[in-house]
């Protein structure tokens, strides 16, 4: 058990994927984004049909960041939104749903 003084913070991402997209792999890539600082990474949604292509699905992902050291600041919280939102795209071909 490791406890932190410093306040964690979560975020909400939501990819568009395709279809065959499993949700396991978008987690492995959100936790691939910065090993040091997220905490953890899980599916809270899916989504298919409405606004989306056929053939594609939405994936709604929270992440929760740990800072170690000090408090995140608003550009460093950005910074790895950013990783997991490539990381994603690398991983899936999937993209950040607007």
């Amino acid at each position: 058990l490791s406890i932190s003084d410093l306040q964690a913070v979560e975020r909400d991402f939501a990819f568009v994927v395709e279809n065959s997209v499993e949700a396991l792999t978008v987690v492995n890539a959100v936790k691939g984004a910065d090993k040091a600082l997220i905490e953890d990474a899980w599916i809270f949604d899916e989504f298919s049909g409405g606004s989306l292509s056929e053939g594609l699905k939405s994936l709604a992902v929270t992440v929760r960041l740990q800072p170690k050291e000090a408090t995140l600041k608003d550009a460093e919280i950005e910074s790895i939104a950013t990783k997991i939102v490539e990381k994603v795209a690398k991983a899936t071909g999937g993209t950040l749903r607007n």
